[in-house]
């Protein structure tokens, strides 16, 4: 008999080769393409939060132009007709607003209203707790009116409050609360 151990005649484990990190298992891919969509879905709404603003800001910067425009008039008394600044400044900031209705709302024409249908077009269609009678009389009748003993800075609060509920209401209304005041006050354009 052979006095040798058949068992060490064996060969040894061979042990597997450690599992790499590549070709990913089924549920890393979905997990992967799970994010890749939820990335492209926030991406989109930060984008369309940011355009809004974006808008939302020049169409305030143009309200403040107005503003500006008028005080820097009234103080130089460029003009020696105080109406006719009142008048073409409540003009302007009137086009300012149908310019925001136009562009927030294109298929509604609101820039063929005119009168009390334009006032109540912007009661319906934003935020216009401000907008009280004798403001509303003043955008109303506007361009044909003689004369107006307007506060402007009631006017563009007014206006400045409409146009920003329009844009950041689509954001959001707690983000709108924190963005409310993107221009400088009516007190500091003197």
């Amino acid at each position: 008999m052979d006095s040798t151990d058949p068992l060490s005649q064996l060969a040894d484990i061979h042990l597997p080769e450690p599992v790499g990190i590549w070709p990913l298992a089924p549920g890393w891919w979905i997990l992967l393409v799970i994010l890749l969509i939820a990335a492209v879905i926030i991406g989109r709404r930060y984008y369309a939060g940011w355009k809004l603003r974006r808008i939302c800001a020049f169409a305030v910067r143009e309200l403040d132009k107005c503003v500006s425009e008028y005080r820097a008039a009234k103080a130089a008394d460029l003009q020696k007709d105080g109406d006719t600044l009142k008048l073409n400044f409540v003009n302007e900031v009137n086009a300012v607003l149908r310019r925001v209705a136009l562009k927030h709302f294109p298929r509604e024409l609101p820039a063929s209203l005119s009168g009390e249908q334009w006032i109540a077009y912007l009661r319906t269609r934003g935020d216009a707790s401000l907008l009280d009678d004798s403001l509303a009389a003043t955008l109303v009748q506007g361009r044909f009116a003689r004369r107006w003993d307007v506060d402007d800075e009631r006017l563009y609060r007014m206006a400045h409050q409409w146009i920003t509920s329009l844009y950041l209401a689509k954001i959001g209304s707690d983000k709108a609360s924190e963005n409310k005041s993107t221009s400088t006050p009516v007190s500091d354009h003197a």
